[in-house]
């Protein structure tokens, strides 16, 4: 797995680097170990909870405690949410993002997604960066979280 693009939405790239944190959420998705293909889903996110567990964050949070809705890692001020699944969850992953945003839990997220091809090496109909970025620029002015896209493959 490497990264492979990044996109700010609402400045969240800005957001990320006025934390210093920048360098560190694109360095996650720097691991020649793991090979898209069927079925890594797990290493992916065993990877990612191994990286965001080190360096404190909270995983799997609830969004409402009355919700069994939950984001993949939060710290402080900051949510991040990884899919790798059907990409009919992926909006409603920036809706969780929103909802956190909005309910003034969070200021900023990254959301972090395997390109086009990555995603056809993973499975069919599996969420996308491409896709998402152009469901943002869409939506603009319905999802207003400030996000950092990352796109793996």
């Amino acid at each position: 797995m490497r990264l492979e693009f990044v996109h700010g939405h609402n400045h969240g790239t800005a957001e990320w680097r006025k934390r210093d944190l920048y360098e560190w959420v694109t360095d996650v998705f720097e691991a020649p170990a793991i090979k898209l293909g069927p079925g890594c889903t797990n290493a992916i996110r065993a990877h990612i909870s191994n990286e965001f567990t080190s360096e404190g964050w909270a995983l799997n949070v609830r969004i409402d405690q009355e919700l069994r809705n939950t984001v993949t890692a939060m710290k402080e001020d900051l949510a991040f949410q990884v899919q790798t699944g059907n990409m009919s969850r992926a909006p409603y992953d920036l809706l969780k993002l929103e909802y956190l945003f909005q309910s003034k839990k969070i200021s900023a997220a990254a959301f972090a997604l395997p390109t086009k091809l990555g995603a056809s090496k993973i499975g069919s109909n599996i969420a996308h960066f491409e896709r998402i970025c152009k469901e943002l620029s869409v939506f603009d002015r319905v999802i207003r979280v400030p996000i950092l896209l990352i796109a793996f493959e």
